[in-house]
């Protein structure tokens, strides 16, 4: 039998559990509501799609691209950043295109990370995140994320626990999958603490526009000395709706998007030149669109989490993302997350996503995307409230009657 050292560190993709359930029930002819992938269900906006149409007609658009993003794309990104967070970025050393944020992260880890090299990285956390580190043969040490304060004082915590001593801090905000939010003055801290300790810094920041009720997220570049130590990620999937186009970018550290790019000249060509031009259309044409997207991920927020706590399941409202992270209801609780979501999905016609997925600490939550419509958001609440035994929780009565 073959061994495969890197496949060997990885553990089985739990999503994979609820995902052939969720195929095997809809074979079978059930309506099944998935509010599991975070998968975004709105069109790319049209300005967008016709300047992809437009460049695909051009011959010289077909052949090879490069690696790190064509100029001019590398040049919207940094015009993006300075209206959006008013930062300076050098599109020829401080700027790189990507295969969506996802692939980015994950070959900045191999560029970086040497055999045992620690990374200090929350839990729970969007699986890159973490894995990302397993496959460059890094040591990972999970901090906890948990609900309120607290990050900062367990990463300070860690970084003299840990040792060999840790050179990689990630992070992730507004984060997925736990919807926590934060200040600038966090990343100050972020960036002092870093400082002291020599520490690398990564920052996913994919849903700085999905935000809700005035909250404004800061970019980790924002703060003084950020670039001297670390890069932002940001990707273009949710903000513009274009999730299966694959467009994201880094910015920062030169050091680190030179290494970057360095990774990826042996292992791709970049994006196909009309992607690339089509996602210089979205960062410097009409930004309407981005608001729109956000705002009817607030209206499912609202109906979901309203419709979960009027039947028992208190489910708080996030600040930011398109998902709702709710704490298993305490009747169901040492179900753990698997066998929650299998119990949804069986009785209710409702697929989430175990939190146990996204790491240690997430066994007591299941992760709801708001990608299904008001309608039928409103149908999966209905389905749980049947797999609930058709009757309010006996936790949440009082406050549903009052």
């Amino acid at each position: 039998m073959m061994e495969f050292p890197r496949i060997k560190r990885l553990p089985p993709y739990v999503f994979d559990i609820i995902g052939e359930l969720k195929q095997t029930a809809r074979r079978a002819g059930e309506d099944i509501i998935d509010l599991g992938m975070g998968n975004p269900d709105g069109a790319t906006p049209q300005h967008i799609v016709d300047k992809l149409t437009e460049a695909a007609g051009k011959l010289p658009n077909h052949r090879y691209s490069v690696s790190r993003g064509i100029y001019k794309l590398r040049v919207a990104i940094c015009d993006w950043y300075k209206r959006r967070f008013d930062v300076e970025l050098d599109p020829d050393s401080e700027a790189i295109a990507t295969i969506g944020s996802k692939e980015g992260i994950g070959h900045l880890a191999l560029a970086i990370l040497g055999p045992g090299d620690t990374v200090l990285c929350p839990t729970p956390t969007y699986p890159i995140h973490q894995y990302s580190v397993v496959i460059a043969g890094g040591d990972l040490h999970s901090v906890p994320l948990l609900p309120g304060e607290g990050f900062l004082d367990r990463l300070k915590d860690a970084v003299k626990r840990v040792w060999p001593k840790p050179r990689l801090l990630i992070l992730n905000y507004p984060a997925n999958p736990t919807t926590e939010v934060v200040t600038i003055e966090f990343f100050e801290q972020i960036v002092e603490f870093a400082r002291e300790h020599e520490l690398m810094v990564i920052h996913d920041l994919a849903y700085a526009d999905i935000v809700f009720d005035g909250y404004q997220p800061p970019s980790f570049l924002q703060v003084k000395g950020a670039k001297d130590l670390g890069v932002e990620f940001f990707s273009l999937s949710k903000s513009y709706s274009m999730p299966g186009w694959r467009v994201g970018f880094a910015v920062g550290n030169p050091e680190m998007v030179h290494a970057l790019g360095r990774v990826k000249s042996y292992l791709d060509y970049g994006m196909f030149q009309p992607i690339q031009i089509a996602a210089i259309q979205a960062l410097n044409g009409p930004q309407d669109c981005v608001a729109e997207h956000a705002e009817r991920y607030r209206v499912r927020r609202d109906v979901l989490c309203e419709g979960l706590t009027r039947i028992g399941w208190d489910t708080p409202k996030p600040q930011a993302t398109m998902f709702v992270w709710a704490r298993i209801p305490e009747q169901y609780r040492a179900m753990g997350s698997i066998e929650f979501s299998k119990f949804l999905l069986k009785e209710g016609k409702v697929a989430v996503s175990p939190g146990i997925g996204f790491g240690d600490g997430g066994d007591e939550y299941v992760r709801l995307a708001l990608i299904e419509n008001e309608h039928r958001t409103r149908q999966a609440v209905r389905g749980i409230r049947k797999a609930f035994g058709g009757v309010i929780l006996p936790n949440e009565r009082t406050a549903d009657a009052g």
